[in-house]
């Protein structure tokens, strides 16, 4: 589509993105006064300066607050990822997994906070990301390709027809539907080539379109697909975070008698002992080979004026092998037979620097292999009765699985290596030097294997009826009845165990000693690691490896506590009022309503070895508001209040628990969670100056009455309550606990309860001012940019680092202390601008987005929370159009090589983890007919 402009005047044609929106219009005063301006020649907008005035017009002709993107044309979304082009809108941010958008936030909430719809239906999707899959509410943006999308509309302000469960936005995901195309037959097809410069590989990524429309526009068919194949490197360091432990000796003096301190020990011990160092100092390669296949279907039948039927189809698989190459100490739990010495204390009570003899080398080859699978079938009945009543009916389910068949983790170890130096100095990029024998196979032995496959199912069905009454002029009623129904569903198994535990092992020897066949050499590559670093060193052959074992014909064990569910059945209704008037001479729009959702959950695991469900029922009833003034044709003035609700994160409301073995934690759900509940408050005001131009500014607050929080104890495993049978032979948890080597050893608890609540407030400026408002010479140049400052406080209540108590003569968790931060997952700052030329041939656009630091989690190991430093993403795009059907283009992503940087304690500012994912390049083609 686009806007041509005769004398300054836009003649617009009419755009349907969803329901809510209304028809685009554009006042008589704002078109005279750009009439007045404008020179007496014709002007047709075109390209990505038409996709903006579309998304203004959608945003200036809403009742409530939304900002909108849409395609410039037909399989042409202005990104290549969805995430990407969300965080243009202001008060998004993204979060990132390879490099690329994955999720996003709202006005500082997290992903799990927005509800997603695509083509008017609730859903979610999910990928996997680090060890396992996404087992939350969150939506998974990188499992579509972005060419499967006509728009994007984000609803910032609740109504009472929108789904409940936001207290972020509620998005909707819109592909294309044939009658709002032109007649006859339509073929659009892009070929693009995919450059990474950390893995040197070109890629391919191809899309096409058709669709066909009669010539009286009663009839329609569509059917698009996208599939790309492409690699992605992640380089860079891990900590696996900071712990304290006593060592066995410090400086030649011993510290340790068996498990405890010797009498009176000396200060260094103590001092090293209070001290934190990095658990699992290591360098690696994570690679990320990826395959995206896309693909939709729509049929549309207007057989009169009052009868529109839609059916709209969608379906993806999301392929990923997630493989890791690791050189790494293994200073966590074994620290009592480690020897220290030339060690350095900075100011914040980290070892940044020491010696270490008699140490746990290991090198590990990790590999996953994961498959989404995604597809939703819906059909829609709008049918007007009368000339002032009108009926919508929709229906639908959709399906998200998240298999992970292979999970599988191979460890060489050298328990003895001696000469191993690091130093954090400098904590971004620290320095790991091994000493003799790290890429010689003899040195090592096959200690430990793992596999850990695991399935989750999220499925849902959707059933809503609606009606819009024009009772009046000016005036009119709307109102609805729904049910939806959600499950969710994942269980895993385990092939865990230590080579000896599994094997005969030769008496001293750990394992089944390396030999060449079943090992490689790695090399690191840039990692930005500095000078002196080791970077080389012998991994486990995965297929060698396995094979040898036969790990896959061993028997995958049920993990009780990964085996759980839950089924959600939402019904109600809502009723809303949406009205136009004049006040003191001015216009005045709005809506006012009510939504009621009543929620029956059933929530089951196992529960000291038996599988138990929980049932409960709760409802809500979540007024809204929305209030429009309009003090001249320019300027909207926004007012809006809501009751909104958000439903528990779905990991914390099982009633079982897991075991992890090998990190002594054992965490649990909470079936009787509330949902988090709030207030929501926005102020906005929108000055539209000229034609396709808005500054903005927008307050918002929301009071959050109840905030589920997670909370860590520490007990022995007979405390918990759970079976020794849930323990497997040859982890470091049966070794403690059922082999006697240390059955009082401490575990985490890790759970969520219902916390005391938080309020959130914030701003919101934005911009889109496009040159022609300086000079008419200027008119294909502008600009967009948005900034948001948000502040929340929280009362977090976190155990601090452990102390040495001469008394007891060991190391002791102090008293929990109150800690005032923000929600998790909150940046306080974020900004993002675009810079850009479009004359209709040729366009280019420069894009920077910047989001502060935030904390994602309270952490554990007696850190005090950790989370993600501040990030900076500058994209480009060059397109040229040959002829109106063929078109070239050049894009960049990521082209400062942004590293992701994540912190252990936001007063030390320990490094967690430090990697970077390169520079990405697309080049290619797109034609159309």
């Amino acid at each position: 589509m686009t806007m041509i402009a005769t004398r300054g005047v836009r003649t617009l044609t009419r755009l349907t993105c969803g329901a809510s929106l209304a028809a685009l219009a554009v006042s008589p005063a704002f078109a005279q006064d750009a009439a007045e301006a404008a020179p007496a020649d014709e002007i047709v907008v075109t390209g990505f300066r038409a996709s903006l005035d579309k998304a203004l017009d959608q945003k200036r002709n809403s009742t409530g607050a939304v900002d909108v993107i849409v395609a410039e044309d037909i399989a042409k979304f202005p990104d290549q990822n969805l995430a990407e082009s969300l965080q243009r809108i202001p008060g998004i941010s993204i979060q990132r997994d390879a490099g690329e958008g994955r999720a996003i936030t709202v006005r500082g909430l997290g992903a799990q906070f927005t509800r997603v719809r695509l083509n008017g239906m609730e859903t979610i999707a999910t990928s996997t990301d680090g060890a396992s899959a996404n087992r939350d509410r969150a939506f998974d943006f990188n499992v579509f390709a972005s060419e499967l999308f006509t728009s994007l509309v984000v609803h910032k302000t609740a109504s009472a027809s929108l789904d409940e469960g936001s207290l972020g936005a509620v998005v909707d995901l819109n592909t294309g539907n044939p009658l709002s195309g032109k007649e006859g037959f339509t073929a659009v097809a892009s070929v693009q080539g995919r450059y990474n410069d950390l893995t040197k590989d070109v890629d391919p990524r191809l899309a096409g379109l058709v669709a066909w429309t009669n010539a009286d526009r009663t009839f329609g068919v569509s059917a698009s697909v996208a599939w790309a194949d492409y690699t992605t490197h992640e380089l860079g360091n891990n900590s696996v975070r900071w712990a304290q432990a006593p060592f066995r000796s410090v400086d030649g003096v011993t510290c340790l008698t068996g498990s405890n301190f010797v009498a009176n020990p000396s200060d260094a011990c103590v001092e090293v002992a209070e001290a934190f160092h990095p658990r699992i100092p290591r360098y690696g390669l994570v690679s990320h080979d990826r395959e995206r296949l896309g693909a939709t279907a729509s049929i549309q039948f207007e057989p009169s004026e009052n009868t529109k039927i839609s059916i709209d189809g969608l379906y993806s698989t999301f392929k990923e092998t997630r493989d890791e190459y690791w050189g790494e100490v293994l200073l966590r739990s074994n620290e009592r037979g480690i020897d220290v010495s030339n060690y350095v204390i900075d100011a914040n009570n980290n070892i940044v620097s020491a010696d270490l003899d008699n140490v746990y080398v290991r090198t590990e080859r990790y590999s996953r292999e994961s498959e989404t699978k995604f597809y939703q079938l819906s059909a829609r009945l709008e049918q007007r009765l009368t000339d002032t009543f009108k009926l919508n009916l929709l229906g639908g389910f959709s399906k998200s699985k998240a298999d992970i068949p292979i999970e599988t983790t191979l460890a060489f170890d050298d328990t003895d290596a001696t000469g191993y130096h690091y130093d954090y100095t400098n904590s971004k990029f620290p320095l790991l030097s091994f000493g003799a024998g790290i890429d010689d196979p003899a040195a090592f032995v096959l200690a430990e294997f793992r596999d850990r496959p695991s399935f989750l199912t999220n499925k849902f069905k959707t059933f809503a009826g609606d009606f819009d009454w024009d009772v009046a002029d000016r005036f009119k009623l709307l109102g609805g009845g729904f049910y939806r129904r959600f499950d969710f569903d994942t269980v895993g198994y385990r092939r865990d165990s230590t080579y000896c535990a599994a094997f005969t092992c030769a008496p001293g020897t750990g394992g089944l000693p390396v030999t060449p066949d079943i090992a490689e050499l790695f090399e690191l590559g840039d990692a930005g690691q500095p000078s002196g670093n080791t970077n080389a060193w012998i991994v486990p052959d995965l297929a060698a490896g396995t094979a040898l074992i036969d790990l896959y014909g061993r028997p995958a064990v049920l993990q009780e506590g990964e085996q759980r569910a839950v089924t959600e059945k939402t019904y109600g209704g809502w009723f809303m009022a949406e009205f136009e008037t004049e006040i003191l001479g001015m216009r005045l729009t709005g809506n006012a309503g009510v939504r009621y959702a009543k929620t029956d959950q059933s929530s089951s695991g196992f529960t000291s070895g038996t599988f138990v469900t929980v049932d409960r029922t709760y409802d809500d009833w979540l007024p809204s508001f929305n209030l429009n003034l309009h003090p001249t044709d320019n300027i909207i003035l926004r007012g809006a209040i809501a009751k909104v609700i958000t439903r528990p994160t779905l990991g914390s409301l099982t009633p079982g628990g897991s075991v992890d073995q090998f990190n002594f934690r054992i965490s649990s759900g909470n079936p009787f969670l509330d949902p988090y509940r709030a207030t929501t408050f926005d102020l906005a005001a929108e000055w539209y100056f000229a034609p396709g131009a808005i500054a903005s500014v927008a307050l918002f607050a929301k009071d959050i009455e109840s905030f589920p929080i997670s909370t860590s104890l520490q007990g022995t495993y007979a405390s918990s309550g759970l079976p020794l049978s849930l323990l497997t032979p040859g982890t470091p948890a049966y070794d403690a606990v059922v082999g006697g080597s240390d059955p009082t050893r401490q575990f985490e608890f890790r759970t969520t309860g219902n916390g005391p609540g938080a309020n959130l407030k914030g701003v919101e400026f934005s911009l889109q001012l496009p040159f022609s408002v300086f000079s008419e010479s200027l008119r294909h140049f502008g600009v967009l940019g948005n900034a948001t400052f948000v502040k929340s406080d929280v009362d977090y209540s976190i155990s601090g680092p452990l102390a040495y108590n001469p008394v007891t003569n060991k190391l002791e968790a102090q008293p929990n202390g109150t800690y005032t931060q923000p929600l998790l997952g909150l940046a306080k700052r974020a900004w993002n601008a675009t810079v850009y030329y479009d004359d209709g041939k040729l366009s280019v656009r420069t894009s920077a987005a910047w989001r502060s630091g935030y904390n994602d989690s309270t952490s554990g190991n007696n850190n005090i929370f950790e989370g993600y430093g501040s990030s900076f993403n500058l994209d480009a795009s060059i397109r040229y159009a040959l002829t109106e059907q063929i078109e070239l283009s050049i894009e960049g992503t990521n082209l400062t090589d942004d590293y992701r940087y994540r912190f252990n304690d936001i007063y030390a500012n320990r490094n967690y983890e430090n990697n970077h994912y390169g520079r990405t390049f697309l080049f290619g083609a797109r034609f159309k007919i």
